[in-house]
């Protein structure tokens, strides 16, 4: 909270912070030798491994319903750079490495975005929801999550969520990022589309696996400590045989907790804590 007071304060600051975190991912990424996944391919990748697609518009209280349209011209643009891209073995999806810097100058419109702790719009806003597809789409699948990070502040209330809270990524260029990595000897393809409704995608393989995951939440809470409140949970994901009745392993994910930022309704079960 202190630094994003300073941020508020002297905005200047944060402006420095932010290139000198920028430069120094660059940096880090040539000193590394990751292989990033660049190449794409247009013919289809022979099995699915997962599907999902989100809504496009929700109604989000005191918002211009424009930035809504706005994330999607935003989408657009963006799509075409993911679509098709080949994860083969020992290489790393990265979200920042594809989609670039969302300028003006390269067409992108204002749209929502947290920064500095606060909602705010600026050129790009609304990616978050393409990142939080190929997110769970990789959840489903045998990469290695190389890299994710969580939103502190839950922004938004439930309506029309179709995975659970927490399961989702926060990406701001390029420093926060979201990295997958191909740690199997098949290859993978993100295959991401826009329909009138939905921003739907899949992540298709070049072999079956030998079995599916199912990502489910558990000890999920909200709960008010020292005048605010919060919402917490854990994910985890399980591995279960192809028929998906049998679970062959479990593993803890995510431990998520953050402030809510909107009000909740009467009877929702928050909890006091001192």
């Amino acid at each position: 909270m202190i630094k994003h007071r300073i941020g508020k304060t002297f905005p200047w600051l944060y402006e420095v912070r932010m290139r000198q975190l920028q430069w120094a991912r660059r940096w880090a990424d040539r000193r590394s030798g990751v292989r990033f996944a660049r190449v794409q391919r247009q013919e289809p990748l022979a099995s699915i491994t997962a599907r999902h697609r989100s809504v496009l518009r929700r109604r989000l209280a005191g918002t211009d319903p424009q930035l809504q349209e706005n994330k999607i011209v935003n989408l657009r643009l963006s799509l075409p750079l993911i679509d098709g891209l080949v994860l083969r073995p020992g290489e790393t999806f990265s979200f920042w490495d594809r989609i670039g810097r969302t300028t003006p100058e390269r067409g992108y419109a204002e749209g929502l975005m947290l920064s500095r702790g606060e909602v705010r719009s600026g050129p790009g806003g609304g990616l978050c929801q393409l990142a939080n597809l190929l997110f769970w789409l990789g959840l489903h699948s045998s990469l290695t999550v190389a890299e994710r990070h969580h939103h502190s502040f839950d922004l938004f209330p439930d309506e029309r969520r179709t995975v659970p809270f927490g399961s989702g990524t926060s990406v701001f260029y390029n420093y926060v990022d979201l990295r997958l990595r191909n740690d199997t000897e098949r290859e993978y393809q993100f295959r991401v589309w826009l329909t009138d409704e939905y921003l739907a995608g899949e992540l298709r393989s070049s072999s079956e696996e030998a079995w599916v995951y199912r990502v489910e939440e558990r000890k999920h809470r909200l709960f008010e400590r020292g005048g605010r409140r919060y919402r917490s949970n854990e994910i985890w994901r399980l591995r279960l045989d192809r028929s998906g009745q049998q679970v062959l392993g479990e593993e803890k994910l995510l431990d998520n907790l953050a402030e809510v930022r909107y009000r909740t309704r009467e009877g929702t079960g928050m909890e006091q804590q001192g």
